[in-house]
């Protein structure tokens, strides 16, 4: 048995078509172009590769993207500055801040110090406490990203039993609260590294996650049968760019299988673009609808 491929990058293509006909409508409807704007500090190559990626596909679906580009050496209080001035502008609905950020940068504190609404990666404290309680202003971008991959494929999730490998606050963490509300209605387990018999537990998905941020982490005798395996991991080795599965190994038991890359990457990006959309659909509307 060989397992269906799950194409992350088709399914984004068919999304970011969706996405730029809703756009199209905004704009007709406002007159108002939704608006990212993302800040790379660094000259970090992977990131610089990112961003790019993100600003081109602002362009396929009609949101205007502005970059700003800070050397290694920024101090956090410039950093600060810079995010106090998107907040304050009105044409900016969206603030990225790509990671990772310099070591003198506290992680935690910028991106707590963007506006709830503006953070359309949902990393801010109040929009994780939102998604936690079942009414999330925004579905942050790997999970979502995950969750449109098997929906989409008409792959099954209410009372599926779910297992994710990572507990990363940006992909592991958030997934796990969102296939398990009302609605999705999976049943899921969180693991990690220190998890006892790990492989005992990854045979018992019937959709098993990997975001464990290690090359070839998950082999064929961890999966079972016909199983459906999302690999999130994207690692760089001296063999190229491979995922956080044994996608050769895997492919020969898994029934469904997601690339790398190809996958989940795409489908990341595409999200960010969502979540700017409906930050700016959101914004607008208050802002016509708050008495001058």
């Amino acid at each position: 048995m060989s397992a269906t491929l799950l194409d992350g990058k088709a399914l984004a293509a068919k999304i970011r078509q969706e996405l730029a006909e809703q756009v199209t409508r905004f704009v007709e409807q406002t007159g108002v172009t939704p608006s990212l704007a993302a800040v790379l500090v660094g000259s970090d190559p992977a990131s610089q590769v990112y961003v790019r990626n993100k600003r081109r596909d602002c362009r396929e679906v009609g949101i205007s993207s502005v970059l700003h580009e800070l050397p290694d050496d920024t101090s956090q209080a410039d950093l600060l500055g810079l995010v106090k001035q998107f907040n304050q502008d009105p044409q900016v609905h969206g603030i990225l801040v790509q990671l990772p950020v310099p070591p003198q940068i506290d992680t935690e504190r910028v991106l707590a110090a963007i506006h709830p609404q503006k953070d359309v990666d949902a990393f801010h404290p109040e929009n994780v406490g939102l998604l936690v309680q079942g009414r999330p202003r925004y579905l942050p971008c790997t999970p979502h990203g995950v969750q449109q991959l098997l929906q989409r494929n008409n792959l099954a999730l209410a009372g599926q039993h779910v297992v994710i490998v990572g507990r990363s606050d940006i992909v592991g963490k958030p997934l796990s609260i969102m296939l398990a509300q009302r609605g999705l209605d999976a049943t899921v387990t969180l693991c990690h590294s220190r998890t006892a018999d790990l492989p005992a537990i990854t045979r018992q998905a019937d959709i098993l996650v990997v975001a464990i941020g290690r090359p070839k982490f998950v082999t064929a005798d961890m999966v079972r049968p016909g199983a459906v395996v999302i690999d999130v991991g994207i690692n760089r080795t001296a063999d190229g760019l491979v995922g956080d599965v044994d996608f050769d190994g895997v492919r020969e038991v898994a029934g469904h299988l997601t690339p790398v890359p190809g996958g989940v990457g795409p489908l990341t990006r595409v999200m960010l673009l969502v979540n700017t959309l409906t930050a700016a659909r959101e914004l607008e509307s208050e802002r016509t609808t708050t008495p001058s």
